[in-house]
């Protein structure tokens, strides 16, 4: 008999979908080796009445999207955790390791779904319930009124159809292609303008540290885009932010072979927003997040950020 490994994953239509993703890429890197899915309830799955994430959060005492995973995965009722990474804290749970990020990563920028923005009516009502989404909008558009809505990708589409009378949603690109329900009517962000969560787009595979999964699945990731993801989130951990901030950022490949990072930290009002870029060598990723978050701390980051904190 193979080797057989457990892998735990969120219980949503895309969650299931990003782990046949990865297991038809990885599947044929580890011959011989048997896959059988869990699926692990979260805080944020279970939560749907708590207005925002960062509450949900606060009460599971972790994450709302990777707190009982990264349990299941500690206690050994699972091998692997599939991810979508930018739900997964810059911080791992001790013992575990995030595996190279697989390739290739989705579409990373934010969809305007049901308009345009200059489309959407003075003071238009749009959804969206994270707070860099809601803060970058209004750095646009001070006249939109921005409410919070939380839920599944097909549930928060629904709701500019619906009784609320939303006129947009904002949602990640990639789990609207990944689903297949691109809406007719939208406008994709312009990444530099809008930077996207960092981790947007992309998996992270979580496993026990010097595990059979660990040994069994090293080197199955994409460099490439791990080196994307690890400058956006040594940077985001630099800030000391996560998903209640609203930090952007974005890591890619250019074609003089530099890895480019570009990043955003906007007040929740969009009234003021810092922005920052730099370059430096694809195999040290980690320094570059680091250069980038310093120059938005020295134009006044922190400020902000403190403010946002604020009990």
């Amino acid at each position: 008999m193979g080797d057989v490994l457990h892998i735990g994953s969120r219980a949503s239509k895309l969650a299931k979908t990003q782990v046949t993703e990865w297991l038809a890429s990885v599947a044929q890197q580890v011959p011989g080796v048997k896959f059988k899915r869990e699926i692990i309830l979260e805080g944020g799955d279970q939560d749907r009445v708590t207005p925002t994430l960062a509450e949900v959060a606060k009460t599971a005492g972790g994450s709302a999207f990777s707190t009982n995973q990264e349990a299941a995965l500690v206690t050994g009722r699972v091998d692997v955790v599939v991810h979508s990474l930018k739900d997964l804290p810059t911080t791992v749970h001790e013992g575990t390791t995030l595996l190279t990020t697989p390739g290739p990563r989705e579409d990373i920028r934010d969809v305007l779904c049901g308009a345009t923005l200059d489309g959407l009516p003075q003071g238009g009502r749009v959804g969206t319930g994270a707070p860099r989404r809601v803060a970058q909008l209004l750095a646009v558009r001070p006249d939109l009124k921005v409410l919070p809505i939380r839920g599944n990708v097909p549930g928060r589409l629904a709701r500019t159809r619906g009784r609320d009378g939303l006129d947009a949603v904002v949602l990640a690109a990639a789990g609207l292609h990944r689903l297949g329900l691109v809406p007719d009517v939208h406008e994709s962000f312009d990444p530099v303008a809008f930077p996207p969560s960092p981790g947007q787009g992309a998996l992270g595979i979580q496993v026990r540290t010097g595990s059979l999964a660990a040994r069994l699945l090293e080197g199955t990731g994409d460099p490439r885009v791990d080196a994307c993801v690890r400058a956006e989130r040594a940077l985001l951990a630099e800030l000391h932010g996560g998903c209640s901030v609203p930090v952007g950022a974005w890591g890619r490949l250019g074609p003089d072979g530099l890895l480019h990072l570009s990043a955003a930290v906007t007040s929740l009002d969009g009234a003021v927003q810092i922005t920052a870029a730099g370059s430096g060598p694809a195999d040290d990723p980690d320094k570059l997040g680091a250069s980038v978050a310093a120059e938005l701390l020295t134009q006044g980051a922190l400020e902000i950020l403190k403010t946002i904190r604020r009990p």
